[in-house]
């Protein structure tokens, strides 16, 4: 069949940009009949918008207004910027994809890094280390003894899910679409038993993406239930947390500690209190990092090609009202 697609490379990093320019010959191979059109400017897209059935990457609301024939976008991230989804597009019957589930081991084995470290003492060792103090603490958390409470159980919570059984913690789940709790998972419950999960949870671990639901999620009234030997964790998105309740629950001995890779505001201002708050471990929106990304890209992206082309049902389909 074919068909006619839209590739946008004005996408962020040059690595991204070359990856989506390489894919083209790929593309018309897998697709007899199909027209790729690749456009690094706005006016470039302009020029072919109104005809493409299908394209890659953020369609601006003045763009998708001069679409007549767009049926299915694939955004490059698993959860883009909210703006992603204009009101323009979520009206529409357009169908939205995104990358979820491609980055779950690396984004897993950077959360385990804060629970092990925290369960170990590594924060306050790393500090006394500043210091070139020798200053043993028997201050640990046993994990066999321990809850984690996933906060978002896609395919990120869920693979966390598994490493945190692995090491013999209790987990519990929170997510309003899952309907059964994965491997590794001893019970899952909906966000209105959110605030009755929080005071059990030795562990709160916070995957779930950016929605109108979860925006400004964890503020002082959340801490405040969490219990004070607690630790707070944030790989999800930045704008679930208010940054200054975290501070001040942390510096009011709310909880024992946190650990962010993800901010309200980004980069973190070099003067904010979150730097030197006790307990606090921060790392610079980091936690996909890792190989074999842009493979995974390109096989979910080749992937819906083909089912589109025959008309199936495409992979990562999203729920645009609530941006995932």
């Amino acid at each position: 069949m074919g068909f006619r697609l839209l590739l946008l490379t004005n996408l962020e990093g040059d690595d991204s940009r070359s990856m989506v320019e390489a894919w083209p010959p790929s593309l018309m191979n897998a697709i007899p009949g199909m027209a790729v059109h690749l456009a690094a400017t706005a006016e470039e897209a302009k020029a072919v918008i109104g005809s493409v059935d299908a394209a890659y990457g953020k369609i601006e609301p003045d763009l998708f207004s001069r679409a007549k024939n767009l049926k299915w976008i694939q955004s490059p991230q698993a959860g883009p910027d909210p703006s992603f989804y204009h009101r323009a597009l979520v009206e529409s019957d357009v169908v939205v994809t995104n990358m979820r589930g491609i980055f779950s081991d690396h984004i897993g084995a950077h959360i385990m890094a804060f629970v092990t470290g925290f369960a170990r003492g590594l924060p306050t060792y790393s500090a006394r280390q500043s210091e070139r103090r020798w200053a043993p603490s028997a201050d640990t958390v046993y994990l066999p003894e321990a809850t984690a409470l996933i906060v978002g159980v896609g395919a990120i919570g869920a693979e966390v899910a598994r490493l945190c059984a692995a090491f013999n913690m209790t987990v519990v789940g929170v997510d309003p679409r899952t309907a059964e709790p994965p491997p590794g998972m001893a019970r899952l419950v909906g966000p209105e038993m959110l605030d009755a999960a929080l005071p059990e949870a030795d562990f709160i671990i916070v995957t779930a993406p950016e929605t109108p639901a979860t925006q400004g999620l964890f503020d002082a009234g959340k801490f405040a239930l969490m219990k004070t030997s607690a630790f707070f964790i944030n790989i999800g998105r930045g704008a679930t947390v208010v940054l200054d309740d975290l501070n001040t629950a942390l510096r009011a001995g709310e909880i024992a500690g946190a650990a962010l890779d993800v901010f309200q505001i980004e980069p973190l201002p070099s003067d904010h209190a979150l730097w030197d708050a006790l307990g606090m471990v921060i790392t610079p929106h980091v936690a996909t990092v890792g190989p074999y990304l842009n493979d995974r890209r390109t096989e979910v992206f080749l992937e819906n090609c083909r089912r589109f082309d025959a008309g199936q049902s495409l992979r990562n389909i999203v729920d645009k009202s609530v941006w995932y």
